[in-house]
């Protein structure tokens, strides 16, 4: 799309994320747990929106942000990421959603404060603006955007998974729910079969596996592919699948081949969750490239070669 506005345009919820890390289990109940580690920022939407803007795109995001300490400090962050907030607004009376994030055994656990923003997506966002590709939230209803749409998933705090929010994938490029979120919502007992269902909805649906990697079907390439995943001492997964979404987009855009996206995106979640916190652990191209020029294993070179290709003096 030539005369898009912007590269991707993205509209869902904002949280302010505290993020504790280093945990050894979780907290048992009349005991004070000490931490090694935590760390603050901005989270939900935009884990995408700094992970797109630290990757070159032009990235304009829609939400709600309250006007309280949490919202202007989310406010702040993202305008000094290059974020265009143009079509978000800051809501009197409105507190930004709280999100405490416990990092252990390699996985995390949430806790979240906060109600819905008090307006509709269509009366905050009105007409979006022109986009090669948008991120949207389906929890907010039937997608909204422009040029490709991609379509995320949060947890589901009922725990009833309806099938009815499969309904709003029409028009959609494309789902990358993880694979309990998959197995879930198509009420299937594989990735695999989980894959094969959402297939049947979207041009491009992919089921991420944590450790286990990543498997994508591509209805308009009609490529299939299973990437593993990277092995790397991790410190926070908390906003990983956004930061790989996010990389997955951008990989989308520049039209390599499927592989090589999922490749890419699993790189950018990996090194991320070396960090704390979603949004600001987004390694961008600086940390991309520098991971490429550190690595030596054969495998990972072989794999990774295309970036040889992509990142400017790569080799050099």
């Amino acid at each position: 799309m030539r005369d898009a506005d912007v590269d991707v345009f993205l509209s869902g919820l904002i949280f302010f994320d505290l993020v504790f890390t280093g945990l050894e289990d979780a907290p048992k109940p009349g005991s004070e747990t000490w931490t090694k580690g935590m760390g603050s920022g901005p989270g939900g939407i935009a884990n995408f929106a700094v992970t797109l803007g630290r990757l070159g795109l032009r990235t304009c995001l829609g939400a709600a942000f309250g006007d309280d300490f949490y919202g202007r400090y989310c406010w702040d962050v993202l305008e000094s990421e290059g974020v265009d907030l143009s079509p978000s607004r800051r809501l009197a009376g409105w507190s930004t959603p709280v999100t405490v994030s416990l990092a252990y055994q390699d996985d995390r656990a949430l806790v979240t404060h906060g109600t819905e923003p008090p307006v509709s997506p269509a009366e905050l966002i009105g007409e979006p603006p022109r986009a090669r590709a948008s991120i949207v939230h389906l929890e907010a209803g039937p997608a909204r955007g422009s040029g490709l749409i991609f379509a995320d998933l949060g947890w589901d705090p009922s725990q009833e998974w309806s099938a009815e929010v499969l309904h709003r994938l029409a028009g959609c490029h494309a789902f990358m729910p993880n694979a309990y979120e998959a197995m879930s919502y198509t009420r299937t007992d594989t990735p695999e079969a989980a894959l094969s269902r959402l297939a049947e909805l979207v041009p491009l649906a992919v089921v991420t596996c944590g450790v286990d990697g990543v498997i994508a079907v591509d209805a308009t390439t009609g490529e299939t592919a299973r990437v593993r995943g990277l092995a790397v001492d991790a410190v926070d997964p908390t906003g990983a699948g956004d930061v790989f979404g996010a990389s997955l987009v951008a990989a989308t855009l520049a039209g390599w081949p499927l592989a090589e996206r999922l490749r890419f995106a699993n790189l950018s979640a990996a090194l991320s969750v070396q960090g704390v916190g979603g949004s600001l652990s987004a390694p961008g191209w600086a940390g991309i490239t520098r991971w490429w020029r550190m690595v030596s294993d054969p495998d990972l070179r072989r794999d990774y070669a295309f970036l040889s290709e992509i990142i400017p003096f790569a080799d050099s």
